[in-house]
């Protein structure tokens, strides 16, 4: 009789590359799974921002005037908060405002918690042209000067501004930049007051924003629609409230403004855009994505 045959121990090559074939399509499957989600926010992120362009040509037709920006009698009498007496408290400019300190020189143009640029959702809201309700209370026009509001203050930021569709803790916002031009942000906004000014951080990562400016403008961080800017009173120094993503070495042009700029940026991994890549100039910029997966950017998009 011959011999039985032994059974090896442990795993042949072929049952080995089994598992591995295996354990690869489960990654795999794992990671499109997360590339699908992202580029769904994305795509949920450019439809928020045309659903508030409708609502805002919406509210100009039926009101004459900028959502914020309408002044008194007007706004009173189609039942919005009282405007108050001084620039960027509903002056009726078409530049969206703020107010912190509610008087004749308090006027600038990157304080959310205040003026016009607070007023704004507001206003939207009891329209009933945006579906989430923000109030602001009796200390408007400068409600927040007397406390902080954060992610987990009573009331909330998620009170003042509308979460945004893409990350976490991101919000939008309004601010004019440079020569007036009103925009709406996207960036992680951490706190609102006015005595300290308001304060966020870039909350997209260099490919989000990438994608976003490329479907719907030029793909290019400093020009078009599509601008690579946020407002952050800690961009840098007092003087800067509105700069480029990723700080004052991409070039802010001093307080309200968010300059292109002309000096060469290097590759960093604090940066969003550089123009150091190969056969660049340092007139045009571009998105750093050899730091595409790192959240050094924010994104304005102009009222369209």
């Amino acid at each position: 009789m011959l011999p039985t045959a032994c059974s090896a121990s442990g795993f042949t090559l072929i049952e080995l590359s089994i598992v591995l074939v295996i354990i690869g399509l489960i990654v795999g499957g794992i990671l499109t799974g997360r590339d699908l989600i992202d580029t769904a926010a994305q795509r949920a992120q450019i439809a928020q921002i045309e659903k508030y362009n409708t609502a805002l040509h919406t509210f100009q037709g039926k009101y004459g005037g900028l959502p914020g920006d309408i002044p008194d009698p007007y706004a009173s009498n189609f039942g919005f908060q009282a405007r108050g007496q001084y620039p960027g408290e509903g002056d009726g400019n078409g530049i969206l405002q703020s107010n912190c300190s509610n008087n004749a020189s308090g006027v600038g143009n990157h304080t959310i918690g205040s003026g016009e640029l607070a007023i704004f959702w507001q206003d939207l809201s009891t329209a009933g042209l945006i579906d989430t309700y923000i109030g602001i209370g009796a200390g408007y026009p400068n409600e927040s000067t007397s406390s902080t509001t954060t992610l987990t203050s009573t009331p909330k930021i998620s009170g003042w501004l509308p979460t945004a569709k893409i990350g976490t803790n991101n919000f939008v916002y309004v601010i004019s930049i440079g020569n007036g031009t009103n925009y709406y942000t996207v960036s992680s906004v951490t706190q609102i007051i006015c005595s300290i000014y308001s304060t966020s951080n870039p909350g997209l990562t260099v490919q989000q924003a990438y994608n976003i400016d490329s479907k719907i403008d030029d793909g290019l961080p400093q020009s078009g629609n599509v601008i690579a800017c946020y407002q952050n009173f800690d961009v840098g120094n007092s003087s800067n409230y509105i700069g480029p993503a990723g700080g004052l070495t991409q070039g802010a042009g001093g307080s309200d403004y968010c300059a292109s700029s002309t000096a060469a940026t290097p590759y960093a991994n604090t940066t969003c855009y550089d123009n150091s890549y190969a056969g660049g100039s340092a007139a045009v910029q571009k998105y750093q994505l050899q730091n595409a997966p790192i959240q050094n950017c924010a994104l304005s998009f102009r009222f369209q």
